[in-house]
């Protein structure tokens, strides 16, 4: 029995170690890739002008990972031929390229993170490697912080791709090429330009969205500095803020839309000017809102008998102001192309707001005498009218109480297009909500701007959720759904009835654009109240007037070190 109980308390012990003892893995490999050497001398000066390659050495097997996306080199080589490893890892990273190098010129590269370790795939993060075919590198930075005002939800700050570039300035500079120096932002937006030659240099900063490293106007978001930068000692803290660029107004396309045909055009043409020429069109109207990005030709083809039966080749002539072209289009005339209203809002009436129905065509005439207005089987007063800012819609006005249920019936043929009309009765049931879901907010502008603004207001997801245009200083906003909101303020500086973007080739800045330092929370039943002081907004955003002598948050790393 001893014996036994021995025999247990031995294989107790011998399960208990190994259970102990189970390999469970050792630590996480964090450390990322050392570099250990390079063909280029650890000094990097002198280097010869006919040099094709760079090779870094590594002491392990390394990994890239989107290199063509990381990788910049300043100033740019064109020809680049290889990049190794590429697939399969490698324990060096091999550059080549047919370039003959500048003289006296320093060169760095910019990997990014794109250098990884094979196993764990540690970044080695924001290497750089620079070397000079002169005397010394050159070691003058600049250093700053990009803000994007127009922020796209859909995008990842990391995947915004900012980059920062230098032009230097010359009697005639093509930005359609790449900055003679560039370099990326971080995901915070804050920038580096290191190793960068004394001279006057043009700062442009934008959002890279093909990889390219040349901006690409009217696709992507730009920013830079009107005038000249002299650069003879380092410069921090400068500040970029990035708008929507301005699209270069030309002819689209053209297609078959309800109703007619719909033209459209970039770059927001102060007036179209549209011919038929074609002899069967004749009777047609064109729609434009000026600066509108659209037009419509309107008619009816039914009775012009167009596309009834075969598609037809419609021509017409266009003038924008900067061109004048002829354009066709197929077209074939669709039987579900009808008129139609609707109510697109929703049958929830926020409190102290008109009704408004939408149609599909341009509203031309409306006939509200036939129209009627009951609640609780009760008619109403009302009146309703074709909206002056959008002819899509009209908006009916009445004394709506907060809790009723309201009825509207509008007739068939009493709302109208040029040549068509609703062909069947609409009746919209909705109810006007209650005054305690929603809250009221008063804004108290100091040092507002002498023209026209727009005030608005965005949700979380980055939409418009409430405008308004007008000079006043102090706006009262009732009505207002529940929720965390931000505030901007657009200036209609030249007072044309739209907010112009920038236009990086003319060096034409956007148009002013404040953002509230803060979110506002609307509650229930609360009134917000909020004084903002414009100037002091403008001030912290201000370009520092002085070159700064402060090191960059992070520094360059020593071209004596491999």
């Amino acid at each position: 029995m001893k014996k036994l109980c021995f025999l247990f308390i031995i294989n107790f012990i011998l399960l208990s170690c190994a259970r102990v003892g189970s390999p469970v893995g050792g630590a996480k490999d964090s450390i990322p890739p050392k570099v250990v050497g390079s063909n280029i001398d650890t000094t990097r000066v002198n280097v010869p002008r006919d040099i094709k390659e760079l090779r870094i050495d590594f002491d392990e097997y390394i990994t890239l990972k989107d290199i063509n996306k990381q990788l910049i080199i300043s100033p740019p080589l064109k020809k680049m031929t290889k990049v190794i490893p590429s697939g399969m890892a490698n324990k060096y990273l091999l550059i080549k390229w047919e370039d003959t190098l500048q003289a006296n010129t320093t060169y760095n590269f910019n990997f990014g993170n794109a250098i990884v370790d094979n196993n764990e795939g540690n970044p080695l993060q924001y290497y750089n490697f620079a070397f000079s075919t002169g005397e010394e590198i050159n070691d003058l930075y600049i250093s700053g912080e990009i803000k994007s005002l127009f922020e796209d939800k859909e995008k990842k700050s990391e995947e915004s791709n900012l980059v920062v570039g230098l032009y230097q300035e010359k009697d005639t500079m093509d930005y359609r090429q790449k900055p003679y120096y560039i370099t990326k932002a971080d995901p915070d937006g804050y920038f580096e330009l290191n190793y960068l030659s004394p001279g006057n240099y043009h700062v442009v900063a934008f959002e890279d969205v093909n990889s390219n490293s040349v901006f690409d106007s009217g696709k992507e978001k730009i920013g830079f500095l009107k005038e000249k930068v002299t650069l003879d000692q380092n410069i921090s803290g400068l500040k970029i803020n990035l708008y929507p660029s301005r699209k270069e107004q030309k002819y689209t396309e053209m297609k078959e839309t309800a109703g007619g045909i719909l033209m459209t055009f970039e770059g927001n043409p102060e007036s179209v000017k549209v011919l038929s020429l074609n002899e069967k069109l004749k009777d047609y109207k064109v729609t434009h809102s000026p600066k509108s990005d659209s037009i419509n030709i309107w008619f009816d083809a039914k009775k012009q008998n167009l596309g009834n039966e075969n598609s037809e080749n419609l021509k017409f002539s266009y003038d924008d102001g900067k061109k004048q072209d002829t354009v066709s289009v197929f077209y074939r005339y669709n039987v579900k192309n009808e008129m139609s209203i609707s109510n697109s809002k929703g049958n929830l009436l926020p409190p102290n707001q008109d009704f408004v129905i939408s149609s599909n065509y341009f509203i031309d005439q409306i006939q509200p005498e036939k129209w009627s207005l009951a609640s609780d089987s009760i008619q109403q007063e009302f009146t309703a009218k074709i909206s002056e800012n959008n002819p899509y819609e009209i908006h009916i006005k009445s004394n709506f109480k907060e809790g009723k249920k309201y009825s509207l019936t509008v007739p068939k043929e009493t709302v109208s297009s040029f040549y068509e009309t609703i062909g069947k009765s609409y009746r919209f049931d909705f109810e006007v909500d209650k005054i305690e879901n929603y809250g009221t907010f008063l804004l108290t502008i100091n040092n507002a701007p002498a023209q026209r603004f727009w005030l608005q207001m965005l949700s979380e997801n980055g939409n418009i959720a409430y405008s308004r245009y007008g000079k006043e200083n102090v706006l009262t906003l009732n009505s207002l759904k529940p929720g965390k909101y931000k505030l901007r303020i657009l200036v209609d500086n030249n007072e044309n009835g739209i907010w112009d973007s920038a236009d990086f080739g003319k060096l034409e800045f956007a148009e002013d654009v404040f953002v509230f330092e803060k979110p506002v929370e609307i509650r229930p039943l609360w009134e917000v109240r909020e004084t903002w002081d414009l100037k002091k907004t403008e001030e912290k955003s201000k370009i520092p007037t002085e070159e700064s002598t402060e090191k960059p948050m992070t520094t360059p790393q020593n071209p004596s070190k491999p």
